[in-house]
């Protein structure tokens, strides 16, 4: 059984330039990791990732890290993985809080996915490198703002392949769950699922006190409306349709942060 979401139903108002800002950076320093030799690249590795027993015990040498590690990956299908969901996911809640919070927002969720890290096993000292507690706040954000918009899902299942149209909250409890339920394996597996979690609950917790005043939390706007009303419609749709639309709802400050 193979789930793989790959597209929303929820246009937003804006650009969302942080998320493609930071889809870039991490596509940039992954490149400049590809450059390097195994030993230069381990060196980077160890001092800008995030290391429990250093965070621990050499705190004020090694903060830095718990913010640098967001920006390193380890391979192609770990960037590629954490940056479809930032892509999918990011949009919107980049749009719900405003550009200079969203930044805000996406540092306090990645480094409350390293304290969750630390937490978890503080004596480690395997380094923790990538975007995906930030991005699992982000989830976590989107379950609250929108959690009956509409994923694309795409679903392998033994013989069968369908294209399914889910409930974000389906989608995303249902990634949140795997994290739960294999978290006693990332020592195993080297996926740092206490990271996902404390990412996904620091998203959860922040967005009441990030969102726009007007912004409702855990219902879906009735004037919202869909792109897609069914699957069938997907091929002749836009397979980007989740990049904001133009020229609606101009804003009434000319301010690109959006405070």
């Amino acid at each position: 059984m193979f789930f793989f979401p790959f597209k929303d139903d929820n246009p937003t108002k804006s650009i969302p330039i942080i998320s493609y800002i930071i889809i870039a950076i991490c596509c940039l320093i992954y490149l400049f990791q590809a450059s390097l030799s195994q030993s230069e690249e381990f060196i980077l590795i160890k001092t800008y990732g995030a290391t429990p027993t250093l965070l621990t015990n050499q705190t004020f040498n090694y903060w830095f890290s718990s913010i640098s590690s967001m920006f390193l990956h380890g391979g192609v299908m770990h960037l590629g993985g954490n940056l479809l969901y930032l892509w999918i996911f990011g949009d919107n809640v980049e749009d719900e809080f405003g550009r200079f919070k969203f930044v805000i927002f996406y540092i306090l969720c990645g480094i409350g996915a390293v304290i969750a890290q630390i937490l978890f096993n503080t004596e480690s000292n395997v380094p923790m490198i990538g975007a995906s507690g930030a991005i699992a706040g982000t989830l976590g954000a989107y379950i609250v703002l929108y959690p009956k918009a509409k994923i694309f899902v795409f679903a392998w299942i033994v013989i069968f392949v369908k294209l399914l149209k889910i409930p974000a909250f389906i989608v995303i409890s249902v990634w949140i769950g795997l994290q739960v339920m294999n978290v006693f394996d990332q020592g195993v597996s080297g996926v740092a699922y206490s990271a996902h979690i404390g990412g996904f609950i620091c998203g959860v917790l922040l967005t009441p006190f990030f969102k726009k005043k007007e912004t409702k939390i855990f219902a879906q706007k009735v004037e919202k409306s869909y792109i897609s009303e069914n699957v069938n419609n997907l091929n002749n749709d836009n397979s980007l349709k989740h990049i904001p639309k133009f020229g609606k709802n101009k804003k009434t400050k000319n301010n690109f942060w959006d405070l």
